[in-house]
């Protein structure tokens, strides 16, 4: 009785160690951040940052009585600019399973933040083509700051990952450099 208990046992605790083997060395060896996933980050930065500023031009046309003509070409160009992060986002996308679990955590939390601003853009623009001679009303004045309050905020978020790997990177530079152990 006792050495089928002790069998058991024994068995229980080498399924456990086989088991719990691959996510200790996974510890040991953490996967190294991807200088392409890293350089896709900083593009979809730079387009966001330029989106959040045409963003916020775009509000003060609808406080300076700004042609339709200028809203129509404004938004256009927000558009574009939504549709080059869309494709440096699908490229992210394409690129995830080969980043490192922090470049994953930006990847995931970006890619739905973008869609949403893609579906306010697109709000704007059917109401701007419905609305043309309508361009200062509250209504629409909220599509516009729910654009840049977005759009600015994806910059933010954007820039604090890339920020991020900078610093991570240089910390392991500097580590190298001072031959700390375990960098």
């Amino acid at each position: 009785m006792r050495k089928a208990r002790y069998s058991l046992g024994l068995a229980l605790l080498v399924a456990a160690a086989l088991y719990l083997l691959p996510a200790l060395q996974a510890a040991d060896n953490p996967v190294a951040d991807s200088p392409e996933v890293s350089n896709l980050l900083t593009q979809a930065k730079e387009h966001a940052v330029q989106l959040a500023r045409d963003a916020d031009e775009m509000q003060a046309f609808a406080k300076t009585g700004m042609s339709p003509e200028s809203h129509a070409n404004k938004i256009n160009m927000i558009k574009g600019h939504v549709n080059n992060l869309g494709e440096v986002l699908q490229r992210l996308s394409d690129k995830r399973g080969s980043a490192s679990p922090w470049q994953q955590s930006a990847i995931d939390r970006v890619t739905p933040f973008a869609a949403e601003l893609a579906s306010n853009i697109e709000t704007t623009i059917e109401h701007l083509n419905k609305n043309q001679t309508r361009l200062q009303t509250a209504e629409y004045r909220d599509f516009l700051k729910a654009n840049y309050e977005l759009s600015s905020g994806l910059s933010g978020l954007i820039g604090d990952f890339v920020a991020y790997g900078k610093s991570k990177s240089t910390y392991k530079r500097l580590g190298s450099q001072l031959e700390i152990p375990g960098h």
